[in-house]
């Protein structure tokens, strides 16, 4: 049933395609939330728990938090919607890994190269591309680079409210609880799960308790470790985007 699903419902309704007017309203948004142009969405990591896999498994599964889980990352834009997800990969891999092993990373790469000029946030998990806006490391208080992650951090705060509102209207999706089957079917209940979602997001379904976030999920802070995993994949032409807009930004404090 879930594969039928997966195959019928998710590609029809998990798209990362967006209109022109969606990604005009997308930009307006995060705009107006951070001062930083050019954003049509946020990307993240969140762990859904799942039982203990076949033994010879469970040391690619076993997260840093201290249970068995899939790592998935999720896109969403302004309207809560997700626009990808991908939860194939067990909990122990990083964020990073995730996305660079993605369809998404080239599908971005080819958008940028064709003249495509629209950014995802993401936070010190993932390297600064030309097509993805990291925050700066260790800035000092009150600096303008400080002042920058403060409105990054702002905007980017819509993945984390999304996760909450996907995980509210599917609590098997709750740390609390577990996906009682085996990774692969959990994957695809993942997959479906959002489709459902999106639809709700479509037809103006409210969610209950929207505000409830899942205490063991890892993805609202950033270790030190996410950090120093990217240390040497600077990309210089994303480096020059990124301090430009610290320029406009800095001329706008």
């Amino acid at each position: 049933m879930f594969h039928a699903l997966e195959e019928h419902v998710c590609k029809n309704w998990i798209k990362m395609n967006y209109t022109d007017e969606e990604k005009r309203k997308a930009k307006m948004y995060f705009f107006e939330k951070s001062g930083i142009p050019g954003v049509i969405g946020c990307i993240d990591g969140t762990h859904i728990k799942i039982v203990a896999p076949k033994k010879d498994l469970q040391h690619l599964y076993y997260n840093r938090k201290g249970y068995f889980s899939l790592n998935a990352m999720i896109v969403c834009d302004n309207a809560l919607r997700i626009r990808y997800i991908n939860a194939r990969y067990p909990g122990a891999t990083h964020d990073a890994t995730v996305f660079n092993m993605s369809s998404l990373k080239p599908q971005l790469e080819d958008d940028y190269r064709r003249g495509e000029r629209n950014l995802l946030l993401g936070d010190a998990g993932y390297a600064l591309q030309p097509y993805m806006l990291t925050p700066f490391r260790n800035p000092d208080d009150g600096s303008v680079q400080g002042i920058f992650n403060k409105r990054h951090a702002k905007a980017r705060n819509i993945v984390e409210r999304t996760i909450g509102v996907l995980k509210n209207r599917f609590r098997c999706l709750l740390g609390a609880r577990a996906l009682h089957y085996e990774p692969k079917k959990a994957t695809q209940i993942i997959n479906v799960c959002v489709a459902l979602h999106n639809i709700c997001i479509f037809y103006n379904v409210e969610s209950s308790n929207e505000e409830i976030y899942d205490s063991q999920d890892p993805e609202n802070y950033e270790d030190q470790s996410d950090i120093n995993f990217q240390a040497g994949h600077i990309n210089q032409e994303a480096v020059e985007i990124r301090n430009n807009i610290l320029q406009h930004m800095r001329l706008q404090s």
